[in-house]
C-alpha cells in the first residue's frame, strides 16, 4: 500500500486541481509519502517541486482509502490518502494563473487548473469520493472538525 499526501488548495471560489497529461481525471496535488516523512512533510516537498511554491499544511480534512486499478494493472492497487488544507502564500503567483498550465516536475508531465464549482460538476475527480466533499468545500460548507475517513473501490470487484 502506499501514502499519498494531498493539498487541498482554495482561492477564493476555485480549487487548484492536476492531472498527467495522458489521464482524463483531476486529482488534488500531492504525491507520494516517502518513508521517513511525515504527510505535511511529503506535501511541502510535493508542492515546492511540482509548483515552485513553498507552503505550510494546515489542518487534515480527509483520509481515504482508495482501491483501484490503474490503466494496464491486472491488480488492484491500494492508496491511503491523506488530504490537508493548504493557504497559499501572500507572494504566490499561483492564484492569478488562469487555463491549464504545466508543473515543473520533469518526469510527470502534469497539468494544473484552477476549478470554480460550477466546473467540478462537469469534471472526473479522483478518487470519486472526495468529489462531493470538495464541492460542499466551494459552497462555503465547512469541513467537520474531526478529519473524515472516506473509502473508495473502483472497478469490478466493488461490494
Amino acid at each position: 500500500m502506499r501514502v499519498r499526501a494531498a493539498a487541498v488548495i482554495v482561492d477564493g471560489a476555485r480549487l487548484l486541481l492536476h492531472r498527467r497529461r495522458e489521464d482524463a481525471f483531476w486529482a488534488l496535488p500531492g504525491g507520494r509519502v516517502e518513508a521517513g516523512e511525515t504527510g505535511p512533510e511529503a506535501l511541502q516537498r510535493e508542492l515546492l517541486e511540482e509548483l515552485g511554491e513553498a507552503v505550510e499544511s494546515g489542518e487534515l480534512l480527509w483520509v481515504v482509502e482508495n482501491f483501484f486499478r490503474g490503466t494496464g494493472d491486472a491488480a488492484p492497487r491500494q492508496e491511503l490518502g491523506l488530504c490537508f488544507r493548504v493557504a497559499l502564500p501572500a507572494a504566490s503567483r499561483l492564484a492569478a494563473r488562469t487555463g491549464p498550465f504545466a508543473g515543473m516536475e520533469e518526469h510527470a508531465r502534469l497539468v494544473f487548473q484552477w476549478f470554480d464549482r460550477a466546473a467540478l460538476e462537469r469534471i472526473e475527480i479522483r478518487p470519486r469520493a472526495l468529489a462531493a466533499p470538495l464541492r460542499h468545500l466551494l459552497d462555503g460548507q465547512a469541513p467537520s472538525a474531526a478529519a473524515r475517513h472516506l473509502v473508495q473501490r473502483d472497478g469490478a470487484d466493488d461490494q
